[in-house]
């Protein structure tokens, strides 16, 4: 049984369906009401639960119909921002949903009130991450309404958490973060293989890339920023972890 759907939406977005048990899901960041009715029908589902990572219009833009349609109960952690939310959510608090249970963790960096779920690991399964637009694979967030040490700070959690966890992020960018990480390092193998495996992915129409936090801690150039390998790609040897890291997107957002 498939447990997390795909879907693709609004042109590099990625809305998920997180199948708890037999017919009932949760999604995260439904921003296209179509979308997810479509995936509903076709897999005979029934959404009871909307989790919201922020505010911006393409991560909740279908939240206000979907429960006017299905009665589903909404969480996330601006209720000013973000229309329709029954549960307001604070960093650390456990969402039990069925007999899952699911982790919020803020993440202030692209908006003051973001957040990531992480589903809870149990028995042999790994846990889940739903990073909206904080963590990108190969990336991160643009810095709309924090400063660099905001946001690094709230990468530094998602990576520790453990290595095998998997990340499913809001946008599909990657190809495009790990070409920009080349132009830092143009030697890195690392980074080489994992840019080649996007492209041979994306050349057979595999949609989403998956990565686990072990892969992004070794390819990820940003959640690398504090390294001395990364300082001297950049000629800042001396600098701190949050001055490389806000030199890096600073570059990034220029590339």
């Amino acid at each position: 049984m498939e447990r997390v759907i795909s879907i693709p939406a609004l042109g590099d977005n990625f809305i998920y369906l997180y199948r708890y048990d037999n017919n009932n899901v949760l999604a995260v960041d439904p921003g296209d009401y179509s979308s997810v009715t479509e995936a509903l029908k076709k897999h005979d589902l029934n959404l009871t639960t909307i989790l919201a990572t922020h505010h911006h219009w393409d991560h909740i833009g279908g939240i206000s119909e979907l429960k006017k349609r299905t009665g589903c109960r909404v969480i996330g952690s601006d209720k000013q921002r973000i229309p329709d939310i029954d549960d307001l959510v604070e960093d650390g608090q456990i969402i039990t949903i069925g007999d899952t249970k699911i982790q919020a963790i803020a993440t202030p960096g692209h908006t003051h009130t973001a957040v990531c779920y992480y589903l809870l690991p149990s028995n042999d399964d790994a846990g889940i991450l739903w990073t909206g637009d904080t963590l990108f694979i190969g990336g991160c967030g643009r810095l709309l309404e924090c400063n660099a040490q905001t946001m690094w700070d709230s990468l530094q959690k998602l990576a520790a958490l453990p290595n095998e966890t998997h990340i499913y992020c809001g946008h599909d960018y990657t190809l495009e973060n790990y070409e920009f990480a080349l132009t830092i390092e143009p030697h890195n193998k690392a980074v080489k293989k994992r840019l080649n495996e996007i492209k041979h992915i994306q050349q057979h129409g595999e949609f989403p890339i998956h990565s686990t936090i072990s892969q992004e801690n070794e390819t990820n150039i940003f959640l690398c920023a504090g390294t001395s390998k990364i300082k001297n790609a950049l000629n800042m040897p001396q600098a701190g972890d949050v001055e490389t890291f806000a030199e890096l997107r600073r570059r990034k957002d220029i590339f």
